[in-house]
């Protein structure tokens, strides 16, 4: 069943509309990935579909008792306040210390449990959040640029843990991302937005749209491939190899 369709949707801020007539879908299990420059609309997309903006036209379905877990582009604790990461676990829900520690495995980092929060990496923190989001074993998983700040391993290590939580849990993923070097392989669809759906398909063919090559120019074939597994063709892989050995 269908976890998550928009139809026809619209979103606008006053006299500002920012989408317009959206349609999309996400099926159980899949990543899809949506890319655009700043202001093409994907964050008033994802809040449309959590319930935080309703569209101005379209209707957005989701699954009868969807459970969603959402990991924001960042937030903010003041680095003086003493709060552990299996206190901040806690904050908006109750959930016992072997859920905390399950979620954080799943996340990547097991050992954080004891931690204080402004002792975190930035990295940290984003597996922390990530662990946050998985708590209530979702059957979709929102990211909002939640790479933001990383360099570019980081983001790497970051996008290669959503793919295994994808794996371990069959999970869905839907992120959304200007920075094109996180559209990778895990994707099994990538969305191109800027104010409309400009085109869809797999990080291959998406890359050679016109309509993304208009947004983005020619030369971002390589980002797209730098995270692409050995399955997929070899002069492609072999040209993304050294970037993702870099990357590990």
């Amino acid at each position: 069943m269908t976890l998550v369709a928009v139809e026809g949707v619209s979103v606008s801020y006053g006299a500002n509309t920012v989408l317009r007539h959206v349609d999309m879908a996400i099926e159980p299990g899949e990543i899809v990935t949506i890319v655009g420059p700043n202001g093409s609309g994907k964050t008033s997309l994802l809040r449309a579909i959590i319930g935080a903006t309703k569209p101005a036209v379209g209707q957005i379905a989701l699954k009868p008792g969807l459970r969603i877990g959402y990991v924001p582009q960042k937030l903010h604790i003041d680095p003086t306040l003493p709060i552990s990461v299996e206190r901040f676990m806690r904050l908006t829900h109750p959930v016992s210390r072997k859920d905390c520690a399950r979620a954080l495995e799943a996340a990547g980092v097991p050992d954080l449990l004891k931690r204080q929060m402004s002792q975190l990496s930035g990295g940290q923190f984003q597996r922390v959040l990530l662990a946050r989001a998985l708590i209530n074993r979702p059957e979709i998983l929102l990211l909002d640029e939640a790479t933001q700040g990383l360099d570019q391993p980081g983001s790497a290590a970051f996008y290669r843990q959503i793919e295994a939580v994808r794996g371990e849990t069959g999970c869905a993923v839907l992120m959304i991302s200007h920075e094109l070097h996180v559209v990778m392989s895990a994707s099994d669809r990538v969305i191109c937005l800027n104010g409309h759906v400009c085109c869809e398909g797999s990080p291959a063919v998406v890359a050679s749209a016109p309509e993304y090559r208009a947004l983005f120019g020619t030369g971002t074939g390589g980002a797209l491939a730098l995270y692409r597994h050995d399955h997929d063709h070899h002069h492609d892989h072999d040209h993304g190899s050294n970037s993702q050995e870099a990357a590990e």
